[in-house]
């Protein structure tokens, strides 16, 4: 088998959609060589719907990662599909999720509540999932790529969502430095917007497309997820085996450019 990730296994969370980054990370992970299992949270019918539209139908494990005992019990979930003793080489995180009153302009108004379960779900979740998942991803050495949004600024109405992405890029960077030692790489891609599910659910999302629309120096496309899955797929490979800690913005260049 020939390809990026021929003989890897790949875990991929937060596929729900065909137009997210997270299905096309996990189709482009297959077509490059990968064995991948799924994630779902909630609607597990949905998710295991577009699982059988991949070039190779995925298994998917219901995963919600403020449940204790579902985190408790991943590692051997997965070992059951993938076969006990062989490990996983990468992990996928694509999760996020902000109540509606900690997004929209509310910043000021959001209660403790709101706040922590978005910090919780989107940020404490990148530690939570890899260490449920270190005692595949130490037997091999293995790479975890997470989704982020660039928190070097205040976006307009992202609100919670935007301190939780700068809490992600944080808690990747301590990750990168506890775990080097068992060969175990921690990276964000930074995406530029894309038009899924997801998007639907920020408000003001509008504003957030127009400035790619207008900035990016290379160009953006709000309907093409793959650039981003591309970044993915190549720091889960082992062409980056020394890069751990970093964020590779995939946005059309927008996070560098001035006024």
């Amino acid at each position: 088998m020939s390809g990026l990730l021929a003989g890897k296994r790949v875990l991929v969370t937060g596929v729900l959609t065909e137009s997210s980054i997270a299905f096309h990370a996990a189709k482009l992970a297959q077509e490059e060589g990968a064995e991948v299992v799924l994630t779902g949270f909630g609607r597990l019918s949905l998710v295991e719907r577009i699982a059988k539209r991949l070039p190779k139908p995925a298994p998917v494990i219901e995963l919600d990662v403020q449940n204790r005992d579902h985190l408790a019990g991943l590692a051997d979930a997965v070992a059951g599909h993938l076969g006990e003793g062989i490990g996983l080489d990468g992990v996928v995180h694509s999760i996020a999720f902000a109540p509606q009153d900690a997004l929209g302009g509310n910043f000021l108004n959001t209660e403790w509540e709101s706040v922590a379960t978005a910090v919780e779900v989107s940020a404490y979740s990148l530690k939570s999932l890899t260490m449920a998942l270190l005692p595949l991803l130490e037997q091999r050495g293995g790479s975890v790529v997470g989704m982020d949004f660039d928190a070097q600024v205040a976006w307009p109405k992202y609100d919670w969502m935007g301190v939780s992405k700068a809490a992600l890029e944080a808690t990747s960077r301590y990750l990168a430095r506890d775990l080097g030692g068992k060969n175990v790489r921690v990276n964000l891609v930074s995406a530029g917007p894309i038009k899924s599910m997801a998007a639907k659910s920020i408000p003001g999302f509008e504003e957030l497309a127009d400035v790619w629309n207008n900035r990016a120096p290379i160009g953006w496309d709000l309907s093409d997820p793959e650039p981003a899955a591309r970044g993915v797929v190549a720091l889960l490979s082992d062409w980056f085996p020394k890069t751990t800690g970093e964020i590779v913005h995939v946005d059309g260049g927008v996070h560098m450019m001035g006024a």
